[in-house]
């Protein structure tokens, strides 16, 4: 089974990783990809202006973070669960978080995702969008959307 694990290192991500490691630890033939989306900065319009070296420096800061959860991911994984190392894969995109775990999925051929939710309220997923609900409903995969319960478990 190939599983799909999106993280930018909250602790929402983190109770995903550990939902995914407690569901697949006996499990044989498993698969496990973790993966970031660096979210690409945008020029604001006029009247606004920013320099190039700016967003450029916003771009690098993003892709830093983006490779820095996967590795703490990554090395979550490797010494929590030894067993499930051996089928596990990382990577980092460019690009939209909503967009980019749906198309991961996609050309990965993974047959579930596992991923946090942040538990916004209405407005907030107005406002903010949510990934999770956007990943759901296109996803070409089984989605399962993991919140970490009061006490900081999933």
């Amino acid at each position: 089974m190939k599983i799909l694990v999106p993280t930018e290192g909250s602790e929402f991500s983190k109770a995903a990783i550990t939902k995914c490691c407690e569901m697949f630890d006996e499990s044989e033939n498993t698969e496990i990809r973790i993966m970031s989306a660096a979210e690409p900065a945008y020029a604001p319009t006029e009247p606004f202006a920013v320099s190039a070296e700016y967003l450029r420096d916003l771009d690098a800061d993003s892709l830093k973070k983006a490779n820095d959860a996967v590795a703490q991911a990554e090395a979550e994984i490797r010494k929590g669960f030894p067993e499930l190392a051996v089928g596990l894969t990382t990577r980092v995109v460019k690009g939209s978080p909503k967009q980019a775990i749906v198309e991961e999925a996609e050309s990965w051929g993974a047959d579930l995702i596992i991923m946090g939710s942040h538990g916004y309220g209405f407005w907030q997923r107005a406002l903010l969008g949510s990934v999770s609900n956007s990943v759901v409903h296109h996803a070409p995969c089984s989605v399962l959307v993991v919140r970490p319960s009061k006490n900081g478990s999933s």
